[in-house]
């Protein structure tokens, strides 16, 4: 049976406008990483690696081809597989063999991960639709041998004007402990790791606003976050991802911070173990944060 699928809001009429083939729905996720976000906390700091990673035994009937690597801040990589219409156990059990592959990934090249402590693992089904079996397996918050899966669905529209307006739900439930050092509160907000650092690092320059950048590097040192430092200058921060295609910073014009002699960026990539370190030096300088 056909289904003819139609959105009106306010007053503006949406026709489904489908993906053709699976390379165009990957196409369109590289463009537009921020679809594959997961959460608001570990699963936020998006960036995408590469695409096709080809994966020697990657099934159970032969070779395999990753579609999609992304990084989820400092602290996992994720593997993305794409299906041009349902997703379903068939899917997942897809997914599932690409994990046990996983070790494969990191010898294609020693960009995808240069941080000091091993990656975690998270994987991601994205497809049209969701059978309600999966549906219901993700939201109870499914995990094979330790790495957790999730889903999203994305639907695709166009407008009378040719106007294009995508839908995406997601289907993600993760366990988080008090050790993953997830979730923050400073000055009664609430922030993820990398958005904390950006927070704490704007309100001791709000107070202490004659800081120099060679001043603010000897409150927090390069080696508190370890590869990238805790912030650099909005120049190197660009430049990194001119030459990489991959932010490693907030480079975003909001989110950027004025020293009286500098502006920087602060750095997006950490895990339990650096956001540690950050929270202890942040302590001596009499910067209150709470581990929720």
């Amino acid at each position: 049976m056909e289904i003819f699928r139609q959105i009106t809001a306010n007053n503006l009429t949406l026709k489904e406008y489908p993906f053709w083939k699976e390379l165009a729905m990957e196409a369109y996720l590289l463009e537009n990483e921020e679809i594959l976000k997961l959460d608001k906390e570990n699963f936020n700091d998006i960036t995408i690696l590469d695409a096709e990673i080809a994966l020697k035994q990657g099934r159970t009937n032969g070779d395999g081809r990753i579609d999609i690597l992304v990084k989820y801040s400092g602290e996992y990589l994720g593997i993305v597989e794409i299906k041009l219409k349902e997703i379903n156990e068939i899917s997942l059990k897809q997914l599932e063999d690409y994990i046990n592959q996983k070790d494969q990934i990191l010898q294609h090249s020693n960009e995808y991960w240069t941080e000091n402590a091993s990656p975690k693992w998270v994987g991601v089904l994205v497809g049209t639709e969701i059978s309600s079996g999966l549906r219901d397996k993700l939201n109870s918050g499914y995990e094979y041998n330790g790495v957790p899966i999730a889903a999203l669905t994305i639907k695709r529209f166009r407008s009378a004007e040719n106007e294009i307006f995508v839908i995406s739900d997601t289907y993600f439930k993760f366990k988080y402990l008090s050790k993953d050092y997830s979730k923050f509160i400073f000055n009664g907000q609430e922030y993820n790791k990398g958005r904390l650092v950006n927070a704490v690092i704007r309100h001791y320059i709000e107070n202490n606003p004659t800081t120099s950048f060679a001043e603010l590097k000897q409150k927090f040192p390069n080696s508190i976050q370890g590869s990238f430092g805790v912030f650099d200058t909005k120049a190197k921060a660009e430049d990194i991802f001119q030459r990489w295609g991959h932010k490693r910073h907030y480079i975003n014009p909001d989110e950027e911070i004025k020293l009286k002699d500098e502006t920087i960026c602060t750095c997006t990539q950490w895990n339990p173990e650096n956001i540690k370190a950050f929270l202890n030096q942040s302590n001596t300088l009499g910067l209150t944060i709470e581990v929720k």
